[in-house]
């Protein structure tokens, strides 16, 4: 089947996984004269995420310490904080969100983030409580999303090409629920927050469920009745990266911290906490800074 987003996979270049965040333990003494950041405990590289209880944050922490680099976890509990805090200065990286977030972002706020490396694709999973696959969901029936604009449109991206609704030709590389061809689509959808979807599983058909909150319901990512492909060309969007400021791309602790990310005492607890759904990427940020250019010229053209 030839979906829109198929059919855009040389345009459409971006998405993201992010929350509201509040800055927890992120506040550190400024470094000493000469010392750079990450030097010292005194004077550690701050790193925003969303879910700092995570195992694998624990585990990279402890090897960059290994390496004489400290670093301290910022738990965030919403994904609009991050960025914005990593802008101002109250963060040296983050590390939350695929490059359509990060797109949008720099979009709307004018703002120079970048990418400095890749961590992994999560697939975006519908689910279901009363039915067991797609096709058994019955015409006219309610599915609910998430509201924030990036996630929302892949969530629509997700529902076409599982067959459920008809996107309208002259959508957006970035579609909201206006774009749906109700006349010919199977379902309606239902914008809510993020973290609501999960919560709304018992009063409609099915629900598209970031990774985050999908344990929330007692669930496993085992049990979507269908995700998109982490390993299409058409999921280079939702590449979650390392973020930095675009003055500190070609930091080498930066770039050493990427690949302490990819250790594989790091990766084998990023497989428990995704319940083994993460596509481990390893793109590089020449070619992560391309195609976040990519999808920022998308967004300007509309």
């Amino acid at each position: 089947m030839t979906t829109r987003r198929t059919r855009r996979a040389g345009t459409l270049l971006a998405l993201a996984a992010a929350l509201p965040l509040a800055l927890a333990a992120c506040s550190s003494d400024e470094p000493a004269d000469g010392e750079e950041r990450g030097a010292s405990a005194d004077s550690p590289i701050r790193i925003g995420v969303v879910g700092a209880a995570d195992p694998q944050w624990d585990i990279f922490t402890e090897l960059a310490e290994e390496e004489g680099i400290y670093i301290q976890i910022g738990d965030f509990s919403e994904y609009t904080q991050p960025n914005p805090a990593l802008a101002d200065g109250d963060l040296e990286l983050n590390q939350f969100q695929h490059l359509l977030y990060l797109a949008q972002h720099n979009a709307d706020t004018g703002d120079d983030l970048t990418p400095i490396g890749a961590t992994a694709v999560y697939p975006l999973g519908v689910y279901s409580t009363e039915f067991t696959d797609v096709e058994s969901i019955p015409d006219g029936s309610e599915i609910a999303i998430p509201n924030d604009v990036t996630n929302q449109a892949r969530a629509l991206f997700v529902l076409e090409e599982a067959g459920l609704v008809t996107l309208n030709e002259d959508a957006g590389v970035v579609p909201d629920p206006t774009d749906v061809d109700e006349g010919a689509s199977r379902v309606t959808v239902a914008p809510m927050d993020a973290t609501q979807t999960v919560v709304a599983l018992d009063s409609v058909a099915a629900s598209v469920v970031n990774n985050d909150f999908v344990a929330d319901a007692g669930l496993t990512p085992a049990d979507a009745i269908f995700e998109d492909s982490a390993e299409s060309e058409g999921a280079r969007p939702y590449i979650n990266v390392f973020a930095a400021p675009a003055d500190q791309a070609d930091n080498e602790t930066y770039a050493r911290l990427v690949e302490i990310f990819h250790e594989q005492e790091v990766v084998d607890a990023l497989q428990e906490a995704s319940g083994g759904t993460a596509s481990i990427a390893d793109q590089d940020p020449a070619e992560l800074q391309e195609i976040l250019a990519e999808v920022e010229a998308s967004l300007a053209e509309g």
